[in-house]
């Protein structure tokens, strides 16, 4: 079977479309895991994914009758990209099966280039199966993914490549990611061949990972749900190619997270200021969990970047979880006493650690709860912070790896109390840089309660302040008189509409 699709590899044409990637040594990342780390940058075909060129191997070699019929697809969005360019390149009609999930920049990429989208179901298991309804109904020529010797021919062809840029003798393993199974499939039959001390390393979320699970159970199962994060990579069920042939020549599988999967985004941007999609992220995040785990030194490590369609609104939720995904944010509950200067006493106990997030609404006359981040070298110094806070007798919640906190908490802070008196709400500006926060309350440590504090890092010049105080009508003009002493912009933002509605 092997030798059948050597060949298919060897006859593939992909190059009519797609272009032959770099293999570029990542510096940064290469120097903090202390080995070669190479990446293959299929971030930078046509389409921005690898996807264009199984898409093209299969529809090139249909033929003249099949072509009239025009070619259909189900597709997250890269393969569907991939069968757009293909099919109007070829002159063929494409019509293309999208989840409803699909990020905006995907669906008018394949729009733009003459596919006409079709969207349904949520995740690549329900569009295909509408698909297929449609293909059958309409005579259609259905271009599978990832299932078919045709694509996953076109797709070994990276193989081929990276062993032309780098002798086969020079790596030891190689990071790829997991879908449909498409591409490490094709990939992992040339590199047994032709590289057999390559180990291949197939990388997938923790919650779609139907390829680790099929492994596992040594049969083909169907995830009842699959993560959205990774849209690329979001299927329930493998393809029965592709797990024959990742059964027969992959290494091993292994299982990242979404804060591991953000921290491979950007240290991806860092080495070469591309931003990739969360899936083509996946074999980065793949390599650093290994090198963690075995503690390899010295070799040659390489991973696919295998796709760029990165809605921008998402590089939003990317920023947030990357910290916490690089080990470089801890996040903590904690309750300290409901007094004037508790808030100054609880950031000595941080010292001169970056404060990135610190979130706090009254909720008694007796005890405070804060939702506090703060910025560490490394995992181990939450502990360190955590017992220091304890030590203190405050007590304390380690949420590091707390998906509710990381969600949804961090942002719920707040709300009405019934019993804040007398409060004014003011927004502060002050230098952005550590200590800071601390500076900003040590001056401001006085005889006025705080009742509400809002603060995040957003790595301005300048950190914004929400903060409400307690101050009697009588004491308002000596509290601005104190507020323009400590020498800090603000505004008073006691009357605005918002601030009645959802905190008064």
């Amino acid at each position: 079977m092997s030798d059948l699709y050597l060949q298919a590899i060897e006859q593939a044409r992909v190059y009519d479309v797609a272009i032959e990637t770099p293999l570029q040594i990542a510096p940064k990342l290469s120097g903090r895991l202390h080995n070669e780390v190479l990446l293959k940058r299929e971030d930078m075909q046509p389409v921005f994914s690898f996807k264009l060129r199984g898409a093209y191997n299969k529809i090139a070699q249909l033929s003249a009758a099949e072509r009239q019929r025009g070619v259909i697809c189900a597709s997250a969005g890269n393969h569907a990209q991939g069968v757009a360019l293909s099919s109007h390149k070829l002159g063929i009609e494409a019509t293309i099966v999208m989840p409803r999930t699909t990020p905006e920049i995907k669906v008018k990429a394949v729009e733009h280039l003459g596919g006409q989208v079709i969207l349904f179901g949520d995740s690549y298991s329900d569009a295909s199966a509408h698909a297929d309804a449609l293909c059958r109904q309409n005579g259609m020529v259905f271009i599978h993914p990832y299932d078919d010797p045709q694509v996953i021919a076109g797709q070994g062809t990276i193989a081929k490549e990276i062993l032309r840029q780098l002798p086969a003798s020079n790596l030891d393993a190689i990071f790829i990611p997991i879908g449909g199974g498409g591409l490490i499939a094709g990939m992992a039959v040339w590199l047994k061949t032709h590289s057999p001390k390559t180990k291949i390393i197939g990388v997938e979320p923790v919650d779609s990972a139907a390829m680790f699970e099929s492994i596992k159970t040594n049969e083909r199962i169907t995830l009842d749900q699959v993560g959205i994060f990774a849209d690329g990579v979001a299927v329930k069920q493998v393809g029965v190619h592709t797990f024959d042939l990742v059964r027969r020549y992959v290494d091993e599988i292994l299982l990242v997270d979404t804060d591991e999967i953000c921290a491979a985004i950007k240290d991806i941007y860092e080495d070469n200021r591309s931003i990739v999609e969360p899936a083509g992220a996946l074999a980065v995040a793949g390599l650093k969990q290994y090198v963690h785990n075995t503690q390899a030194r010295g070799q040659v490590l390489a991973a696919i970047n295998s796709g760029a369609n990165m809605n921008f609104d998402r590089m939003r939720h990317v920023s947030e979880r990357t910290e916490m995904g690089e080990g470089r944010e801890a996040l903590f509950a904690v309750s300290i006493p409901e007094r004037p200067g508790s808030f100054l006493d609880f950031c000595r106990i941080i010292g001169d650690r970056n404060v990135t997030e610190f979130n706090y609404r009254m909720s008694s006359r007796s005890e405070a709860h804060v939702f506090v981040g703060i910025s560490i070298r490394e995992r181990t110094e939450s502990e360190a912070i955590h017992h220091s806070l304890e030590s203190a007798q405050l007590p304390t919640l380690n949420l590091q790896d707390n998906e509710l906190s990381k969600l949804h908490i961090r942002h719920m802070v707040g709300g009405h109390c019934g019993l804040v008196e007398d409060e004014v709400l003011y927004r502060f500006e002050f230098p952005e840089r550590p200590g800071a926060l601390l500076e900003f309350l040590t001056r401001a440590h006085g005889r006025w309660n705080i009742s509400l504090f809002h603060y995040r890092n957003h790595a301005a010049a300048f950190g914004r302040v929400l903060a409400g105080i307690e101050v009697p009508p009588a004491e308002r003009p000596e509290f601005e008189a104190y507020l323009d002493a400590l020498g800090y912009p603000y505004v008073d933002e006691s009357n605005n509409e918002a601030y009645r509605i959802f905190l008064k």
